[in-house]
C-alpha cells in the first residue's frame, strides 16, 4: 500500500486481449514452458505433469499453434533479446525443440541466445548435440546438490559426475549453468562450497543458488534454515565466490566468465508460450492455464490459453519493474526514467534514501547497487512475496484451469 499509494489489491481477472501488445515492447524476452517430467519432485512448485509421448506430442503441436497465433499478429519479425525453455523437463521433447525454435524464428529475431533447462539425467552427448544442432547456446542443469545427504532429502538420485563432465567436454555451449538449492536443513558453508567447486570443475561457467521455499501446495516435508543462519550462509558463500574471482550477475548467480549468463527473469517485458507461461507488457501481466488438456483445447479453438490478466496501475507496474530489475543487484535510474518517463528519485526518493541509510544499497553514477545486507533482505522479501502472492495464485491455478478472479 505504501509503495503503490493505494489500498487496492493486485486483482487478476479471467479476461485477456486476443491481440497482445508486444510489438511496442523493447527489451523483450521469450519463454517456452514444457511441463513434462519422468517423475515429480515433491519440493518443486512449477507446473508439471508426468510424461507420456502421446500427450507430449499433442502439447508441442498446440505450442507451435500458439506461437503462430501470437507471432502472426504482426507482419514484421520482432526483435527479442533471448529465448528460454523451462519446465518440467524440456529435454524430454529434445527431438522437437528445433521445430519450436524454427516456429519462433518465423516471427522473432533472437539476439542474445537460446537457453534450455536440463535434468542431470539428460546431460549426455546425444541429447546435448541434438539441442546444439537446434540452435541452443546455453544450458542450465538442475543439480540441486551433489551431496548425498541432500539428494536423499530432495528425493534425487546420485549424479554420475564423470559422465557429466565427459558430455560437457564433448559438446560445448557458451553458457553452462548449474542450479543449487540454498538454505536446506542443516546445510553448511562447506556443503555449499563443495557443490560450487564441483560445478566449476565439471565444466560450469555459471551457477545459481536459489533459496529453498516451502510452498504450501507441495508435498515436501523439508524445513528451511532459520533467518539468522540463512544470512550467515549466504554472506559467507558470496564472499567465497568473490575470492575465487567469480562475478555476481544477479542475486542468486555467479559466473567465472563475464559473458556467461543465464536468466529469463531480468527483462523489461517478456512473452510466454505454453502451460503456466506468463507474459509481461507495459500495462498488463497475463498467465496461461496450468492444465495441459485445457491449454490444448483453447489453442485448438483459435483462442489464447490465458487464464488470468491484471491491468496495472502505473505505480503497480513500477513496483513490478523495480522488484525484478533489482534481481540483477543493480537499478539504473536512466533505465527507469526511459521506461516510465519520470525520474526514479521523484517517485521513490524517500525510500531510496531510507534504503541507503539502512545499508541496503549504495549509489554510484546514477546506479543503485545492493550491499551484502541488501542482497540478503532481497532474498528474505522475495521469499515473503513468493509465499504471499505466487503460492496463493499457483495453488489455485493448479486446481482450476480458468479461475474467475484472484485478489492478492
Amino acid at each position: 500500500m505504501w509503495l503503490t499509494k493505494s489500498v487496492k489489491p493486485f486483482t487478476f481477472r479471467n479476461e485477456y486481449d486476443q491481440i497482445l501488445p508486444y510489438e511496442e515492447c523493447d527489451n523483450l524476452g521469450l519463454y517456452v514452458h514444457i511441463p513434462f517430467c519422468k517423475s515429480i519432485c515433491n519440493f518443486c512448485p512449477y507446473c508439471k505433469t508426468l510424461y507420456s509421448a502421446e500427450q507430449c506430442d499433442r502439447y508441442i503441436n498446440s505450442l507451435i499453434e500458439e506461437i503462430h497465433l501470437i507471432g502472426g499478429q504482426n507482419t514484421k519479425r520482432k526483435e527479442a533479446t533471448s529465448l528460454y525453455f523451462g519446465g518440467g523437463t524440456p529435454a524430454l521433447a529434445a527431438n522437437r525443440i528445433k521445430e519450436i525454435i524454427d516456429a519462433l524464428n518465423e516471427h522473432f529475431i533472437i539476439t542474445e541466445g537460446i537457453g534450455v533447462e536440463l535434468h542431470p539425467d539428460n546431460v549426455n552427448a546425444d541429447v546435448l548435440q541434438v539441442l546444439k544442432d537446434a540452435g541452443v547456446t546455453k544450458i542450465s542443469i538442475g543439480i540441486q546438490s551433489f551431496c548425498s545427504k541432500y539428494q536423499k532429502i530432495l528425493g534425487r538420485k546420485a549424479i554420475d559426475t564423470d559422465a557429466m563432465k565427459a558430455a560437457l567436454t564433448e559438446v560445448h555451449f557458451e553458457t553452462v549453468s548449474m542450479d543449487f538449492i540454498f538454505a536446506l536443513p542443516g546445510q553448511t558453508y562447506d556443503d555449499l562450497r563443495s557443490d560450487i567447486d564441483m560445478a566449476f570443475s565439471l565444466g560450469a561457467n555459471h551457477i545459481a543458488i536459489y533459496p529453498f521455499i516451502d510452498f504450501t501446495f507441495t508435498e515436501s516435508q523439508i524445513s528451511t534454515l532459520p533467518k539468522k543462519e540463512k544470512r550467515k550462509l549466504l554472506d559467507a558463500i558470496t564472499e567465497y565466490c568473490y575470492r575465487q574471482g567469480y562475478s555476481r550477475s544477479s542475486i542468486w548467480t555467479f559466473s567465472s566468465r563475464s559473458d556467461a549468463n543465464y536468466s529469463s527473469m531480468t527483462r523489461d517485458n517478456f512473452l510466454g508460450f505454453g502451460c503456466s507461461a506468463t507474459s509481461l507488457f507495459k500495462e498488463q501481466f497475463k498467465i496461461n492455464t496450468f492444465d495441459v488438456g485445457s491449454y490444448c483445447e483453447r489453442i485448438g479453438s483459435g483462442d489464447l490459453a490465458t487464464s488470468l490478466t491484471i491491468r496495472f496501475t502505473k505505480r503497480q507496474r513500477m513496483i513490478y519493474w523495480l522488484f525484478w530489475t533489482a534481481y540483477s543487484t543493480k537499478v539504473n535510474t536512466m533505465d527507469f526514467e526511459n521506461f516510465f518517463g519520470v525520474p526514479l528519485k521523484k517517485m521513490y526518493g524517500f525510500e531510496l534514501w531510507l534504503a541507503k541509510l539502512c545499508g541496503f544499497i549504495k549509489e554510484h553514477d546514477g546506479t543503485y547497487e545492493m550491499t551484502l545486507k541488501g542482497a540478503f533482505y532481497y532474498h528474505y522479501y522475495e521469499n515473503f512475496y513468493t509465499l504471499s502472492y505466487i503460492d496463493k495464485m499457483w495453488g489455485i491455478m493448479r486446481k482450476k484451469a480458468f479461475p474467475e478472479r484472484i485478489e492478492l
